[in-house]
């Protein structure tokens, strides 16, 4: 088996067509690369973000329905207190009108 000797190769065929068909390997090599190494991680990735997301969202509505809860006790809370307020006001002037 013959050695192969890259000066040979290019003064033979030139340095364009060397590097084409080096290129051309690199390509090939980064091609195969990514079909079979990263598309796999890749795709298990996206499902795990698709499964955080959804997480995500139901965080956010919980903490909306959560929000509003806190909303309508503290709404109910000051109903309460100017109701009482009302009331003892009313107290007092009937006291101050006898």
């Amino acid at each position: 088996m013959e050695e192969l000797d890259i000066a040979k190769l290019v003064s033979q065929y030139g340095f364009p067509i060397i590097a084409a068909v080096g290129l051309g390997y690199f390509v090939y090599y980064i091609w195969s690369w990514v079909t079979d190494k990263v598309d796999p991680v890749i795709e298990e990735s996206h499902m795990t973000l698709i499964a955080l997301i959804d997480r995500v969202r139901m965080l956010d509505n919980d903490l909306i329905r959560l929000r509003t809860k806190l909303d309508m006790i503290l709404q109910q809370q000051e109903m309460m207190k100017n109701e009482k307020d009302n009331n003892s006001d009313s107290t007092t002037d009937s006291t101050h009108e006898s």
